[in-house]
């Protein structure tokens, strides 16, 4: 009985023992702890503050630019998106430089205003390549598409001169007011006005040098990517022939025939060309513009000035694969 007794004593102790444990130190430790990190946090606010909200909106706001890097052996280049106008890369855009056979693309413009492609012409002289080679033989008759092609195709110097000689009478008719006797030189001229082209003019109908130190045809990158847009938007079908690798010509009464490749080397290898052109001389360097696809209806002009010889094709295919990555990632 006694020790019954003595159990409620015991339960008593046991909790006096309980209480005397150090939770109330454990307590005071964790509210001395909360109080040390709440400090070390405002500290270190403090210490490393936070990123200005506006510093946030600035870098949120930068975007990788793929162009940054991309080194080009042209002195002048731009690339925009046909879709929206969007200037997509840059580099001395509106220098003034030597246009060597892009002039040709000028010329073309000029003479479809007067001579349908279907038109038939006598050949008085064998038309041949830049580089010599006998493309449409003299004496033969020739749909003016055919000759067209070998001027930009092959970039045959004396047939864009037969071109321009060709259109001239028919374009006096039209502008009777020009005194000039080279009216096809004159409206090409007037077509670089009428299109805004303020670095652009021409010398010639061919774009061969004049001299050692003046070329016959000046321009900028930014005009040539207008001049070129223009040519696609109103004359895509007369310039279509630039997009294919080859070009097989027979004259209208199939007595002669031979097949040329294009002076682009990149035709072929970019993908959904549409048009483009080449130009060389030693005032010009390598020039290449090309009007290409990067989606269903979606082209963009790229346009490489003072280049080298082969380098224009190396800088283009840069700017292709760069433009199309771009794009594909917007």
């Amino acid at each position: 009985m006694e020790t019954q007794k003595e159990q409620p004593s015991k339960i008593i102790d046991e909790n006096r023992q309980l209480s005397q444990l150090p939770f109330g130190n454990v307590l005071g430790a964790g509210f001395l702890a909360v109080l040390f990190f709440g400090a070390l946090a405002t500290t270190a606010v403090y210490i490393f503050p936070l990123e200005n909200p506006e510093s946030q909106v600035a870098a949120a706001a930068t975007v990788y630019n793929p162009y940054e890097n991309m080194t080009l052996a042209a002195t002048s280049a731009i690339v925009i998106d046909l879709t929206n106008g969007k200037t997509l890369y840059s580099l001395n855009p509106d220098t003034q430089l030597p246009l060597a056979s892009l002039t040709k693309i000028a010329l073309v413009l000029a003479v479809s205003e007067v001579l349908p492609p279907d038109d038939i012409l006598l050949a008085k002289r064998d038309i041949t390549s830049a580089g010599g080679a006998q493309i449409l033989p003299a004496g033969e008759l020739w749909r003016v598409q055919d000759i067209i092609n070998a001027v930009l195709v092959t970039s045959s110097n004396n047939g864009a001169e037969f071109l321009a000689e060709a259109a001239n009478g028919f374009l006096q008719e039209r502008f009777p007011e020009v005194p000039d006797d080279n009216v096809t030189l004159w409206r090409m001229n007037a077509l670089a006005q009428d299109l805004g082209l303020k670095q652009t003019y021409f010398l010639s109908v061919n774009g061969l040098d004049v001299s050692e130190t003046l070329a016959s045809a000046y321009g900028s990158a930014r005009d040539m990517a207008t001049l070129f847009t223009h040519a696609f938007e109103t004359r895509s079908a007369v310039f279509s022939g630039t997009a294919r690798e080859e070009s097989l010509f027979t004259s209208v009464n199939g007595a002669q025939g031979s097949v040329a490749r294009n002076t682009n080397e990149l035709t072929g290898i970019i993908p959904e060309l549409i048009m483009g052109k080449t130009g060389f001389t030693d005032l010009a360097g390598g020039n290449l513009v090309v009007i290409f696809d990067v989606g269903i209806v979606h082209p963009v002009v790229a346009v490489i000035l003072g280049s080298t010889q082969e380098g224009r094709f190396e800088d283009m295919q840069k700017l292709v694969n760069v433009t199309r990555f771009l794009i594909a990632t917007e």
